[in-house]
């Protein structure tokens, strides 16, 4: 079973994603490593995978945003946010999510392990609320930024322009 799988090597799927990162980059930039977000993502994907297995009934899932918040959102929106202040760009928020999937599966492909369709459609839904939350909370984090550089510029701006102002009237 795919929950016993990546519970058993979540050290070496973490460690093969990390690699993949570190691929991504020339080697003086590689980026400091973060804890959250799809460091966690195997066990948490592990234990869905093992809840999802005690039950036969799985409705059919059409595509729309998670109702309401889960671990796997959060710690993602943690690790988007935290991905911008380190430097990365929105690609490599995505990238580093969809590092878990290759890591999983390419492993799993490796070792013969079967992963069923059921399964996969679960590490699928995953990572694409995983890849929301963190997409989502990098671009707010960024509009924030963004906010607080153009009020930053507005208030140099009436500074010069007081300045200015009383510059004009002293030469008048």
């Amino acid at each position: 079973m795919l929950h016993e799988f990546i519970t058993m090597n979540r050290k070496e799927l973490v460690d093969l994603c990390r690699a993949k990162v570190t691929e991504r980059f020339a080697p003086s930039e590689v980026p400091t490593a973060v804890n959250h977000g799809a460091p966690m993502l195997p066990k948490q994907i592990a234990e869905i995978l093992r809840r999802e297995q005690l039950t036969s009934e799985r409705p059919v899932e059409v595509a729309k945003p998670t109702p309401t918040p889960t671990e796997i959102g959060g710690a993602a929106a943690l690790h988007g946010a935290e991905l911008l202040r380190l430097g990365y760009s929105i690609d490599q928020v995505v990238h580093d999510y969809g590092d878990v999937c290759q890591a999983v599966t390419n492993l799993a492909f490796e070792r013969k392990v079967k992963i069923t369709v059921d399964e996969f459609r679960t590490l699928n839904r995953c990572l694409d609320n995983a890849i929301a939350e963190a997409v989502t909370a990098f671009g707010s984090a960024r509009q924030i930024l963004i906010n607080g550089q153009a009020q930053t510029l507005h208030d140099r701006q009436k500074g010069f322009s007081d300045e200015h102002r009383r510059l004009v009237d002293i030469a008048i």
